[in-house]
């Protein structure tokens, strides 16, 4: 009789936990999204007072003297420098958008992504951080790695990028091209200047889960050097991964080098023995990958225009200045833009 009683506390318990706990996260939710909006407001009415009295001379005078009476008043959130960045981030975001991302990004979020002036960037960067769930630290990474610039989709029309950021929601319409990038940073496998295929492949495994974090979220590794049987010859594909939210395996061929035609022509081998032989019920068709020590991306734009199952890509042992990414991306969007005219 005893323990029946005490089993069904406990199981009440856990009941009323559960409901204490789903409770304070709605009240965690609001408290953050009416804290985001009370400093947009205050960011937004500075901002405009500043305008109306044409003060902007005065301004850091003012700034400076309103933060020492509200910090009297309201405590030391309301600092020269925290006041500077509501201005900065009221500049950056229209009330509706801040009502509205403030439900799933916090106020340091928002501080990262105002000092973004490019807004389709300021876009991509907001979207995934929902999607994908990053806390602060994590958004700050990737802006600083200009995973924006090195992401596949990075060089497509605006409003392209525009329909696949507006999709995310929808996983049956995730666009690979927001997966994969063009460039990947593989700095942390330490390798000499000079080095083999098969010394990047076995630096990769030692260092599976800081690969697996640079090809993005949802990657699953599955086997090294699958075997794959045509004809009674053994082919082996490097690396091979499946991608949860895609619904895809990954198959992944290291490269030394620039990319060459017949790697495409390799690795369409590859996709068709694993659509035949490994797709499972369920699944979309698999996708490839070159990872090239070299890029080429003319001659990538020419022979893989339209192709949706490969992707070819440029890894780097080293990180370079963000200048490198910048005219890399630049240059690819002149490609892809002239190409786009030659079609018409």
């Amino acid at each position: 009789m005893k323990k029946e009683v005490v089993l069904h506390s406990e199981m009440i318990f856990k009941g009323i936990e559960q409901l204490i706990e789903n409770a304070r996260k709605r009240v965690a939710v609001f408290v953050n999204a009416e804290t985001t909006l009370l400093y947009w407001q205050i960011g937004d009415y500075i901002n405009k007072e500043f305008l109306k009295e044409d003060r902007g001379i005065y301004g850091a005078k003012i700034l400076a003297t309103l933060s020492q009476d509200l910090i009297k008043t309201f405590g030391k959130g309301y600092s020269y420098s925290a006041l500077t960045r509501m201005c900065k981030v009221a500049k950056s975001f229209d009330a509706e958008i801040v009502a509205t991302l403030s439900q799933q990004l916090s106020w340091s979020h928002f501080i990262e992504l105002g000092a973004l002036e490019n807004p389709l960037k300021k876009d991509f960067y907001s979207k995934l951080c929902i999607y994908e769930k990053w806390n602060v630290r994590t958004l700050r990474d990737k802006i600083d790695s200009m995973v924006f610039e090195r992401t596949a989709i990075s060089s497509k029309p605006e409003q392209t990028i525009k329909s696949a950021l507006s999709n995310l929601k929808n996983e049956d319409k995730l666009d690979p091209d927001l997966v994969f990038r063009n460039t990947y940073v593989l700095d942390f496998l330490n390798l000499p200047q000079t080095f083999k295929e098969k010394d990047l492949e076995t630096a990769l495994i030692e260092n599976l889960q800081q690969f697996i974090m640079e090809l993005g979220n949802g990657f699953a590794f599955l086997e090294r050097q699958k075997r794959i049987a045509v004809d009674s010859v053994d082919y082996h594909l490097d690396l091979l991964f499946y991608h949860r939210k895609l619904k895809r395996l990954i198959a992944i061929d290291l490269k030394l080098g620039k990319f060459k035609p017949e790697h495409k022509a390799q690795m369409e081998l590859y996709l068709r023995w694993l659509q035949k032989n490994e797709v499972q019920e369920g699944e979309e068709s698999p996708i490839g990958l070159l990872l090239c020590s070299e890029g080429n991306i003319e001659h990538i734009e020419l022979l893989m225009l339209d192709q949706k199952e490969i992707k070819a890509a440029q890894y780097l042992t080293e990180l370079p200045d963000k200048k490198w990414f910048s005219e890399k991306l630049h240059r690819a969007m002149e490609i892809a833009k002239s190409n786009q005219i030659s079609e018409k």
